[in-house]
């Protein structure tokens, strides 16, 4: 039961902190509100670390894999926070909602994982499911759309190298180190894009980072006391926040092709989970 608070409160919290990132593209970049996202999650986590567990300061036993999960979820931060800033935030989470579908389809390649017919079924269903959420041919596709498949796609590689980094590194500092990168990146277009923020905007951009730190460790710990793949389903609960929030604070529901795409990726990506955990091992 632990485990489950924890991880259903790791998503929960999440379309909080893409509502503040929405909230701050009204006046400054997505360069910088990412930015903002990391900094603030590099000094949360290395404090947490100093003071709580500085034995897990320790140099990563595989820095270039490190990197690159770095690099990818840095690429995905950016699309999706730019998603958010021209499409509705139910729209942008449901086309990001292929992350663990995409994760399915290139096991095989990454970790030699079998996938069978009826995962792969569920992998074309899910990316029907996309389709029917973008409409191409019906309504015009737009970058904030493919930005947010883009999101999903990178985060789909993301749990894979998190999947070969997790019998090497500790995850916290798999989280510091990601973070780490992150910020790096982000920092080099930083002086083109920066404006001054104001208080509030300040306040706002070192919640989002402590939100993204705080959901990051709710996941880590609870996955100390269940498996992952009986875990992975309730990574769909993001949407009912996510929905919430859009309505009540930004005046936008989803439509009816949305909801159609929304249960048809949910779906197949609860029966990959199912059969996953079948087969002894996890999507995420």
């Amino acid at each position: 039961m632990k485990a489950v608070i924890l991880n259903a409160s790791a998503w929960m919290i999440v379309p909080v902190m893409d509502a503040f990132a929405k909230f701050l593209s009204n006046s400054m970049s997505v360069f910088q509100i990412a930015w903002a996202r990391y900094f603030f999650s590099v000094l949360f986590t290395l404090s947490l670390m100093l003071f709580f567990y500085k034995k897990t300061l320790v140099w990563s036993k595989n820095p270039k894999l490190q990197i690159i999960r770095g690099f990818v979820l840095a690429f995905s931060t950016l699309c999706f926070f730019y998603a958010i800033s021209v499409i509705s935030l139910p729209k942008a989470l449901t086309l990001a909602f292929v992350a663990p579908i995409t994760c399915t389809a290139f096991s095989p390649i990454f970790l030699n994982e079998k996938v069978g017919i009826r995962r792969w079924s569920a992998v074309l269903v899910g990316f029907l499911g996309a389709l029917i959420v973008i409409r191409p041919g019906f309504i015009e596709v737009n970058l904030a759309t493919l930005a947010a498949i883009s999101c999903g796609i990178c985060y789909g590689f993301y749990f894979i190298i998190t999947r070969k980094l997790s019998t090497s590194d500790n995850p916290l500092l798999t989280l510091l180190f990601t973070s780490v990168v992150g910020l790096s990146i982000i920092s080099l277009f930083l002086p083109s894009v920066w404006v001054k923020p104001s208080l509030n905007e300040w306040i706002i951009m070192a919640l989002i980072g402590f939100i993204a730190s705080v959901a990051h460790l709710f996941l880590i710990i609870s996955l100390k006391y269940a498996d992952a793949s009986k875990l992975a389903p309730l990574g769909y609960t993001e949407i009912i926040t996510n929905i919430l929030i859009s309505y009540y604070y930004f005046n936008e529901l989803p439509d009816n092709w949305t909801y159609l795409g929304l249960f048809i990726i949910v779906l197949s990506g609860l029966y990959i989970a199912k059969r996953e955990y079948h087969h002894g091992k996890s999507t995420y």
